[in-house]
């Protein structure tokens, strides 16, 4: 409405000759009615003031304020610490020099035969860990007399890779149970085994979840290397 009214009035206005015109006399009454009424926009509004920060967010700030302020005595030794420390990794890792002084030091080093010794030691445990899971899956199914068994055959052969030349053809359970050359312990936890077999096979008793129990603490017991040690 408004610009049809603005474009008659310049028409009145306006001589033949001149074309269309616009009168400011007329133009600006008719604008200042517009924008008084707020129709248009003429400005950006306000920003909205900021949010007040949460109490429990400026007491976690001042918290974390006093803890540094606190601190800050011990890390600059850290700090010097963590850098000697990253050099020390870099020359380790670069330097093959440095690495074998590093290799070399008392308290790194390892004899070889403390080394091989561990290596066999993990062997064993794992073949040990191997026997006992074929065991347990047998006792699981209630095969109680099988996993026995299995775990007198093991001893059998863990003796003698131990103490070689003391399992000898023809020799019975009971007889390796009595052999002096076994250590206390693994004497007693090999007896163990091998009288439960003996009384499953030859007094008629069934071998139940008790029995193996215990045979196959004994049979944990023979794989500990320190119950080999001689007295």
């Amino acid at each position: 409405m408004m610009s049809i009214w603005i474009a008659q009035a310049s028409a009145a206005a306006a001589a033949p000759d001149q074309g269309w015109l616009l009168d400011p006399e007329l133009v600006d009454p008719a604008y200042g009615q517009t924008v008084a009424r707020g129709d248009i926009q003429t400005a950006f509004p306000a920003p909205p003031p900021p949010p007040d920060v949460p109490d429990w967010l400026k007491s976690l700030f001042e918290a974390i304020g006093r803890f540094f302020e606190w601190s800050a005595p011990a890390l600059k030794p850290m700090l010097w610490g963590g850098a000697i420390l990253l050099v020390l990794l870099i020359l380790y890792f670069t330097v093959p020099a440095f690495a074998r002084w590093v290799n070399a030091l008392p308290f790194l080093r390892k004899t070889g035969a403390g080394a091989e010794a561990d290596e066999a030691g993990a062997v064993e445990a794992g073949a040990a860990r191997a026997l006992l899971a074929e065991a347990d899956a047998l006792a699981a199914e209630g095969r109680f007399a099988e996993a026995v068994h299995l775990l007198l055959y093991r001893s059998v052969e863990d003796i003698s890779a131990r103490r070689p030349g003391l399992v000898r053809p023809a020799m019975t359970s009971r007889e390796l149970a009595e052999a002096q050359d076994l250590p206390g312990v693994a004497r007693k936890a090999f007896s163990r085994i091998a009288r439960s077999v003996e009384i499953s096979l030859f007094g008629g008793r069934s071998i139940d979840g008790a029995a193996w129990d215990a045979c196959r603490g004994a049979y944990s017991e023979l794989t500990v290397p320190k119950n080999w040690a001689r007295a």
